[in-house]
């Protein structure tokens, strides 16, 4: 039997070159489309931090992690939009289930 649930975890990036109101509007947007799709969402600031690596000749990138449960359609979902949204340099996403 397949599961309908599982715990996700998501780390995403965002460009630090976008202003304290661009910022906190994705974060903002991220967290309305996980809460419509998804329960038990938790969103968790780290700020601003170096990177291991520079990623389109940035240094720095403002870090933000989600945790949220959902069905395994929304995760690919959420990917596809963080991957076409200006602003995320960089994303993934994981399940803790397994």
């Amino acid at each position: 039997m397949a599961k309908l649930n599982a715990n996700y975890e998501a780390v995403y990036i965002i460009d630090p070159r976008k202003n304290e109101e661009d910022t906190a509007a994705l974060v903002e947007k991220f967290k309305a489309l996980a809460e419509s799709n998804a329960t038990q969402v938790e969103v968790d600031e780290w700020g601003k931090r170096h990177l291991a690596y520079p990623i389109q000749d940035q240094n720095e990138g403002y870090y933000v992690r989600m945790t949220f449960t959902a069905e395994p359609a929304f995760p690919a979902e959420l990917d596809r939009i963080f991957r076409i949204t200006d602003g995320v340099i960089r994303s993934i996403i994981v399940c803790l289930d397994e």
